[in-house]
């Protein structure tokens, strides 16, 4: 039987303020950014101390291994390995692919730790990967944002946070879900822009003219969240973190969502992002020190629950996507 492995794949962070530069350069495929959006980065990292995104998703990997291990046959040898490989830091994807070749690894269940990727970010992803995995057989999940252990997970978090501030205020409290915002040039269909699409296409793919799924995706995990917990009656989505770059960001933003929610009287806000697995920059400074001085000045109490982090329930639920994935590679030999 071929030697299988699980790969967890995350965007990835700097340790260092001082690293910020060559990280960016990263993220943005190594085209120039002025120097003022360096230095505004650097001063959110610095406000924060560091990201722990890096060390939470090695976590979240222990206890995908623990949940593999615990429903694995007695006697059928070591446990299934699971891997970490960073998009744009260290454990870079390629090396940690490479990593798993050298340890003879046949077969891997590949899975993005962003249950709702839109088809460019996926295929960033997808290409680092298959850019080192030779002959090394990858079955990949693009997208999760539905799956029911995901807005589980998030509920958890969600129903202790919402009774305590409900009960605090006397009466139930507002929700904002969010999401990390997308320029609106990577969710136009195809077929509106095929300079950007073509080459997003996977090998074996055909065209795609169908609009992308991100922002639905985002709102529909949304709304399995708030479905768990019945208690809520009355919730919203904005998305959050919009970038620097030209051109125009899929929204609402949070800030105009603040404004609107401040207009209708509205005093207390719990935010919850469902589209982040792990406390990193934009949970840290966005969301805790930006999203909330902005509700202050409106008079809004803005506060929301624990990040997902290591939580058993998600741990459960990426251990489904990857055994889901080595099945699938067990049931479908090479030719």
């Amino acid at each position: 039987m071929p030697k299988q492995a699980v790969l967890l794949l995350a965007h990835g962070t700097p340790e260092t303020v001082e690293q910020i530069p060559e990280y960016l350069r990263n993220v943005v495929s190594g085209r120039p950014l002025p120097q003022q959006v360096i230095e505004e980065i650097q001063h959110r990292y610095s406000l924060i101390g560091r990201s722990p995104l890096t060390e939470i998703t090695l976590e979240q990997a222990r206890l995908v291994a623990m949940e593999l291990a615990e429903t694995e046959p007695a006697g059928v040898g070591q446990p299934t390995p699971v891997y970490v490989g960073m998009r744009n830091w260290s454990p870079y994807i390629a090396d940690v692919v490479r990593q798993m070749r050298a340890d003879g690894v046949e077969e891997a269940a590949v899975v993005c730790m962003a249950p709702q990727n839109s088809r460019t970010s996926v295929g960033l992803y997808r290409r680092a990967v298959q850019a080192e995995a030779g002959v090394l057989r990858i079955d990949f999940t693009a997208a999760w944002a539905q799956h029911p252990l995901l807005a589980e997970a998030f509920a958890e978090r969600l129903r202790p946070a919402f009774t305590k501030l409900s009960a605090e205020v006397g009466a139930p409290v507002r929700v904002l879900f969010t999401a990390h915002s997308v320029p609106c040039r990577t969710i136009q269909t195809p077929a509106a822009n095929q300079s950007e699409a073509q080459p997003r296409l996977w090998p074996g793919e055909g065209p795609n003219t169908s609009p992308d799924p991100y922002a639905a995706e985002a709102k529909r995990t949304a709304a399995l969240v708030a479905e768990r917990v019945p208690e809520i009656s009355q919730w919203s989505f904005a998305f959050q973190s919009q970038g620097a770059s030209g051109g125009p960001w899929i929204g609402p933003t949070v800030e105009a969502s603040l404004d609107a929610l401040a207009a209708e009287g509205v005093r207390t806000l719990l935010l919850q992002p469902i589209g982040f697995l792990c406390d990193h920059v934009e949970i840290l400074y966005d969301v805790d020190i930006l999203f909330r001085g902005s509700a202050a000045k409106l008079g809004i109490r803005l506060e929301r629950p624990e990040s997902l982090n290591a939580s058993a329930t998600l741990a459960k639920a990426v251990a489904d996507l990857a055994r889901q994935g080595l099945r699938r590679l067990r049931d479908s030999p090479p030719c």
